[in-house]
């Protein structure tokens, strides 16, 4: 695990050292244990090490035998044993026992085909100097993030956007005609960002750079093959067998690797199993770590519940508590971390959960991918019963009933009215804080922008014609826009701000290609959510494995109609900041009809966010 960051040379400096090691300096939390440099004529590369695997070696940037390639890399890769195995055969010569490695050679054998054959989470660029060419990947998930920058001759590429700062041909422009988008779904789901002429390589994709020229390509396509015929029995077994290889590959570690704990089923199955599988490289004899967060305010806490799970399996719980104070002081930390503004308010928790984590293990195991994977989410079971509905009731009926409900007000007027719209309408992502129009009326001026479902659209019109059913469209378009945009991003930004690997077991190549065969009725049915899985986990405690999905519940409602924070945020709605961007009379009426008792927290505490984030990137900096 490392930070790296970058540039291609288009002129010679005598400051590029010092501007390369800035860059690196920037993102050293994500690599506190070393740092390494590497320049020529052309390319400039730099490298923050976190050391969990090959602990002695494994140094980069990395070169191959000659010195022709040159590595940085971030992530770790699950199979490297296997693929080194394979290289030797081919007469590679290893120098190290790291997995860095196997991509140098990997790359020397197998050419921009490399990325088809990891399994594991990555971002790495190498540096090919017999023919000037820059080759970078990005994992299927998009788990690991990969910035780059790219105006006139200019290239920077870096782990995350804050490393540009000390490039002193970095020009920095906030692009807001992004902001209409971003207040409907809370994050940009596309690879442009707020910073003009930065992108994200999206996950899945390999990028070329060579002359001056950029070329991106899709590596891995997502395509479920549904498997009918086999019974929930027969899943669950399967869901185990492939579950647990899964989380035994990734305790590959020479460092000691713990778990986050939720009181959910997912992040309880991981540790359940990391605490059954020793590590392959690593014997830790002592019993696995867990780490739990939760509130000070019990009314919003479930420590009980995580610590009761943890000491039926006979596992250690380390808890700790978030205060109000505590919540509203790290948000401009929060977001200077999170590189570009994100208002998802479990990341404040899972941040305090980071750092007391760090200061035990380097590794934890955590349950993201889960949901999207194995149906997880409400709304998966709300679209089975929209997709049931229109199989029976026919649109024009459908319309009639919905004109009955909305003039006599009877209940499931929602419902109804959500009937007629088509799935990818339906789809809660794209209007999650603001829709289309109620953001064109709290911003100071109207902004022209494409209506925000046509980032999440194209995934609907490929299950549409792949014939999938429209619960399945969903899982689908949420692999792309919310895991990809929120909650891995989220993920990575708050475990690395503290030094802290964080790896994600259902996020694996073997257990998305069990996953993708699942029946609909195996995952979101009826009135049940993550069927199959849930089945898996049946050896955990009842109370754990049948518990609903719930969010991370947080006390941010009430909080917002207490003092002092209430006027903390009306500070930053009505500042100068604010006022630049949006209408603070309006956001002003939104805060008070929520002290009031309504209930706006959601959008309220995106423009907050926003405004911190503005002043830690473009005012502070």
């Amino acid at each position: 695990m490392c930070g790296f960051a970058g540039f291609i040379r288009n002129r010679l400096n005598a400051n590029d050292g010092e501007i390369l090691k800035g860059m690196t300096d920037l993102i050293a939390h994500r690599g506190p244990d070393d740092e390494s440099f590497y320049s020529d004529d052309h390319v400039a590369m730099g490298f923050r090490r976190l050391s969990i695997i090959d602990l002695e070696s494994g140094r980069q940037p990395m070169k191959n035998e000659d010195g022709t390639l040159v590595l940085t890399f971030n992530g770790e890769i699950y199979n490297f044993p296997s693929l080194r195995e394979e290289l030797i055969a081919r007469g590679h010569r290893f120098q190290t026992n790291s997995d860095s490695e196997v991509l140098v050679h990997g790359y020397e054998e197998y050419g921009k085909e490399l990325p088809k054959k990891l399994r594991g989470m990555f971002a790495f660029v190498l540096w090919d100097s017999k023919t000037q060419t820059l080759f970078c990947a990005r994992d299927i998930f998009g788990i690991k993030p990969f910035y780059y920058y790219k105006r006139d001759h200019d290239f920077f590429f870096a782990s995350e956007i804050k490393s540009f700062l000390a490039h002193p041909d970095f020009i920095k422009e906030f692009d807001e005609s992004l902001l209409p988008t971003w207040l409907c779904y809370e994050y940009l789901p596309m690879d442009r960002t707020f910073f003009k002429n930065v992108y994200k390589l999206p996950g899945a994709h390999s990028l070329t750079y060579r002359a001056g020229e950029i070329k991106i390509e899709r590596y891995f396509e997502f395509e479920y093959e549904i498997q009918k015929g086999l019974s929930i029995d027969e899943w669950a077994r399967k869901i185990k067998e492939v579950f647990s290889e899964s989380v035994r590959a990734h305790r590959i570690s020479d460092v000691e690797v713990g778990c986050f704990l939720s009181s959910g089923v997912d992040s309880s199955l991981v540790a359940y199993e990391v605490s059954k599988n020793a590590s392959p490289m690593k014997d830790q004899t002592d019993p696995v770590k867990t780490f739990s967060v939760g509130f000070a305010d019990e009314r919003f806490s479930e420590l009980a519940d995580a610590e009761e799970f943890a000491a039926a399996v006979g596992l250690p719980n380390f808890q700790n508590r978030v205060s109000a104070s505590e919540f509203f002081e790290a948000t401009g930390a929060i977001q200077y971390m999170m590189d570009e503004p994100l208002p998802n308010p479990s990341e404040v928790p899972l941040y305090f959960l980071a750092r007391e984590a760090a200061k035990q293990v380097k590794v934890v195991l955590s349950g993201e991918g889960a949901d999207e994977l194995f149906g997880g989410y409400p709304m998966y079971l709300a679209e089975w019963h929209q997709a049931r509905f229109a199989r029976w009731c026919p649109k024009f009926v459908r319309k009639a009933l919905y004109s009955l409900a909305k003039t006599f007000h009877i209940r499931g007027e929602h419902f109804l009215r959500e009937s007629l719209k088509t799935p990818a309408e339906r789809y809660p992502r794209v209007h999650y804080n603001y829709t289309k129009d109620s953001c064109q009326k709290i911003l100071r001026e109207p902004i022209d922008a494409p209506d925000p479902i046509v980032y999440s659209e194209p995934y609907f019109a490929h299950a549409a014609q792949k014939g999938w059913p429209s619960p399945t469209a969903m899982q689908y378009a949420d692999l792309f826009v919310w895991m990809a945009y929120d909650i891995l991003q989220k993920a990575d930004r708050m475990s690395m701000a503290h030094s802290l690997e964080l790896r994600v077991p259902f996020l694996d190549r073997e257990v998305l290609k069990l996953a993708f065969r699942l029946p609909q009725k195996m995952r979101a049915h009826g009135s049940t959510t993550k069927a199959a899985l849930r089945h898996a986990a049946s050896e955990l405690p009842k109370k754990t494995s049948g518990m609903k999905k719930k969010g991370f519940a947080t006390p941010l409602d009430v909080w917002l109609r207490e003092e002092p924070y209430y006027s903390m945020v009306r500070e930053k709605l009505t500042g100068e900041i604010a006022k630049r961007f949006f209408n603070v009379d309006r956001l002003c009426a939104i805060l008070d009809a929520h002290k009031r008792g309504e209930h706006h927290m959601k959008e309220l505490y995106l423009i907050y966010t926003f405004v911190i984030w503005y002043e830690e990137f473009f005012v502070k900096r």
